[in-house]
């Protein structure tokens, strides 16, 4: 569907933030998305954003809702496991698993099936299937050497998987795996294999802001100190200088009368 120019470039505007701030402020993001669907429902593209934003913000009712229409739009099997994954998020991982095997799937590139195989595998966890997670998660993709798009985050589903099943030495393998493939940091696998090793990080900068407050406080301490010594001593010679003193006939021993 072709827009007026000065409306194209409104919503392409929109568009571009939600794109922008969908990974840093998703609240926000999905404001940018309302206002494009406002201007124009019926464009796909501004349907499929409206689905991630809401999708984001965890919306999952509506953006199943925005997915559906935009896949009626293109006719493009994409967001098919995005949509199993709404299913999910609405507490509905029967049906997750029912997409799983539809014909859709098969139409999937190989990054596709893979998010797919990701999003049945978290079914089977939540239908408390651990065992059948695992198996889910195996696959080609998994036992392959090479690193695609999708490495890092197969390898780390298998091992938060073993972990859940009590299989912790081989999910220390995976997570080290999961950690060579994951090269952007999308991840916090080192963390999940430090903690299974017991190993525990300090936090350098926060130690030095212990150490500066706690610096600052004894400052503050001495500084009270010295003010309660001073505060002492001027009433020590305030009471000195209230004393009554002798006259100089006193000090002689004359009776002047």
């Amino acid at each position: 569907m072709s827009l007026p120019k000065t409306l194209a470039d409104d919503v392409a505007k929109n568009l571009v933030m939600v794109a922008r701030l969908l990974d840093e402020d998703p609240e926000e993001a999905y404001a940018y998305s309302r206002i494009a669907l406002k201007l124009a429902s019926r464009v796909a593209a501004v349907r499929e954003a409206a689905g991630f934003a809401a999708y984001a913000t965890q919306k999952y009712s509506e953006a199943l809702a925005e997915f559906r229409a935009a896949k009626r739009m293109t006719g493009s099997v994409d967001l098919w496991p995005v949509m199993a994954d709404c299913e999910r998020g609405l507490g509905r991982p029967e049906r997750a698993m029912a997409m799983a095997g539809e014909p859709e799937v098969q139409k999937l590139d190989k990054a596709g099936q893979v998010e797919m195989r990701l999003v049945a595998a978290g079914a089977r966890r939540d239908m408390g299937q651990i065992d059948a997670a695992i198996v889910t998660l195996q696959s080609p993709e998994l036992a392959s050497n090479s690193v695609q798009p999708w490495t890092s985050r197969l390898r780390y589903a298998y091992a938060d998987a073993l972990v859940s099943a009590g299989r912790e030495d081989e999910a220390k393998e995976w997570f080290a795996k999961a950690i060579e493939a994951d090269r952007d940091g999308s991840t916090d696998a080192s963390d999940r294999l430090a903690e299974l090793e017991g190993v525990e990080f300090v936090d350098v900068e926060e130690e030095e802001v212990d150490e500066e407050e706690e610096a600052a406080s004894e400052a503050v301490e001495d500084v009270e100190e010295q003010d309660d010594v001073e505060a002492g001593l001027d009433e020590e010679i305030d009471e000195e200088s209230d004393a009554p003193r002798a006259s100089d006939g006193d000090k002689d021993g004359v009776d002047k009368d």
